[in-house]
């Protein structure tokens, strides 16, 4: 049995893909995953399967398109998976807040690209995360999901620090 962090992309952000913590679980549990938890309401679940990391993102993928209608992508990482990119992080780790992790779905086939305005804002690409520091702020950066994604050609979804951290305590 393994531990995965399940991240969720575009569930509860500005009142689309309305998906209640305590339904999901239900669900997961319904689909035979074990030790199932959730934090907070965007899409962040650590669970047990004996499954593989690809198994674990189709099911859930697909529970959740059957249950309620709504095609997210699923990105999964083992705590191993998950330790290693946090302690990869390459830039200052001296103001919390304006870091951030932003997991793929995939490793991208190229590892620079070009982002225009970025201002103070610095990305890395590294296997299957781009790492975020943004002194302008996550409000106001041009590094989004969205563009990463049509630039890599992949899933991406972000997670602050706080919430990488918290997740990987949860795991343990």
């Amino acid at each position: 049995m393994k531990t995965f962090i399940v991240l969720l992309r575009g569930i509860n952000v500005s009142g689309k893909n309305k998906l209640p913590m305590a339904e999901l679980r239900n669900l997961l549990n319904i689909l035979d995953f074990k030790n199932v938890q959730t934090y907070i309401q965007s899409g962040n679940i650590i669970l047990d399967s004996e499954d593989s990391k690809s198994i674990v993102c189709q099911k859930i993928k697909e529970g959740i398109l059957n249950q309620f209608g709504y095609d997210v992508p699923v990105i999964a990482r083992t705590i191993s998976e998950w330790k290693i990119a946090i302690d990869n992080y390459p830039f200052s780790l001296e103001n919390e807040k304006i870091v951030a992790f932003t997991f793929l779905d995939r490793s991208p086939k190229i590892s620079e690209i070009e982002i225009k305005n970025i201002r103070g804002d610095q990305f890395k690409i590294a296997n299957e995360v781009v790492y975020l520091y943004c002194p302008i702020g996550f409000g106001k950066t041009k590094i989004t999901n969205n563009v990463l994604e049509k630039k890599l050609n992949v899933i991406a979804t972000t997670r602050n620090f706080k919430t990488t951290e918290k997740l990987l305590e949860l795991a343990k």
